[in-house]
């Protein structure tokens, strides 16, 4: 049995950018080095597994282990393999360094430490000799940093559409869980709501021509700057709406900007990325539909395109109070508590895969070691006690003796 310092080293140092949506390769991209060390070691412990194929080179690796009662209901316990790239740390980002009780590498924190608590959690449960109460289907899902595409494939092993999934995660995961249980970064509270979002990218068009001459030409960087001024507004009004929600307001943040491809060429081009976060209960289409309205009325006369939504999430409402999924995360609350943290039911201004499950009609909160103040940071660290803390927590909920 691996310990969780251990196994958090060995998935810090399989490193697993997420491109971003990046015209970029080299050995640190994809999860393909996670997931087959996902594999290995489900192989090794002698459960059964399959890989989800979402994307080339990007497999969900799903596990199951059973209950040992009958009629037991089934916890997804999802966790991502993706992280932020490293460019800027200053620290070594796939050598894990292990110092004062923390353990530093990209993604120690978001969230290759709650994927250790799990999995560790799972060779506890292995071995137990009590009862298991309930069967956990654990999924390493990819692109979550991106896109949330491993969640959304999922979530269609227990769908209805019509849509094909792969038959062996399918064999692994054909019924609507009860609930999910989401790793990140939570320091061991109960994030029961978040944000969601719709990221695209906006197409403005010019004319180009040499910039002797710019009045024969279009310059698409003029109609994005109008365009611009108008998201700046916008973004300014959206913080006056629902300003005491528990997840902040609804906002908007312009990302990028990119246009041009020389200072002596009038650019026909200019190219805006969008984030615009929703808080629970907004429709992606409403909130997206009021930055076109904006857009277009600030660049009349110009040639704008929106692409299609490269992210979409409605967020996370909180349903883990009632119905069957409640008396489960009861027992992941009072677990935490019962490891000296404070096991809070909160919200948060993020998005996770939960939302993901959520509209595919699984109760879930989100849940796991570290702190969001570590993650994505140039010195990312976990404290690997949180780690242990989280593994037995999550092990407790399954045996009932939280």
């Amino acid at each position: 049995m691996s310990s969780h310092a251990a196994t958090l080293a060995d998935l810090v140092r399989r490193p697993s950018v997420n491109p971003m949506g990046r015209d970029v390769s080299g050995p640190e991209y994809l999860e393909a080095r996670v997931g087959e060390y996902l594999v290995q070691r489900f192989t090794a412990a002698g459960l059964p597994w399959a890989r989800q194929p979402v994307a080339p080179g990007r497999d969900n690796v799903i596990a199951r282990l059973e209950a040992t009662v009958p009629g037991a209901p089934v916890l997804l316990w999802d966790v991502h393999q993706d992280t932020v790239p490293a460019e800027g740390m200053t620290i070594e980002p796939f050598a894990p360094l292990v110092r004062d009780g923390r353990l530093y590498g990209r993604g120690a924190c978001d969230v290759k430490g709650g994927m250790a608590a799990m999995l560790v959690a799972l060779d506890r449960l292995a071995v137990l000799d009590g009862p298991r109460e309930a069967t956990v289907v654990f999924a390493a899902t990819v692109n979550e940093e991106f896109g949330f595409t491993g969640a959304k494939a999922v979530a269609r092993l227990w769908s209805d559409a019509a849509e094909p999934v792969d038959a062996a995660a399918q064999a692994l995961l054909s019924v609507r869980p009860t609930a999910a249980i989401v790793a990140e970064p939570t320091g061991l509270d109960l994030v029961t709501q978040h944000k969601g979002a719709v990221r695209w990218r906006v197409r403005i068009h010019g004319r180009a021509c040499h910039s002797a001459f710019p009045e024969r030409g279009e310059n698409a960087i003029y109609h994005a700057g109008r365009a611009i001024l108008a998201l700046e507004s916008l973004a300014t009004e959206l913080l006056t709406r629902h300003p005491d929600h528990p997840c902040g307001p609804p906002t908007l943040n312009l990302g990028t900007v990119r246009g041009g491809s020389g200072v002596n060429l009038v650019p026909e081009l200019a190219v805006l990325e969008i984030d615009r976060r929703l808080i629970p209960g907004e429709s992606p289409q409403a909130a997206r539909d009021e930055v076109i309205a904006r857009v277009a009325a600030a660049c009349a006369g110009a040639r704008v395109e929106h692409d299609p939504p490269f992210l979409e999430s409605a967020g996370l409402p909180d349903d883990t109070r009632a119905g069957a999924a409640k008396p489960w995360m009861d027992r992941l609350e009072s677990a935490a508590q019962a490891r000296g943290y404070h096991g809070h039911r909160t919200a948060a201004r993020y998005g996770t895969n939960a939302s993901i499950y959520a509209a595919a009609g699984v109760p879930a909160v989100v849940f796991g070691p570290g702190s969001i103040e570590q993650a994505h940071t140039a010195d990312e660290w976990i404290e690997l006690a949180q780690v242990d803390a989280a593994a037995d927590a999550l092990a407790s909920v399954v045996t009932g003796a939280a």
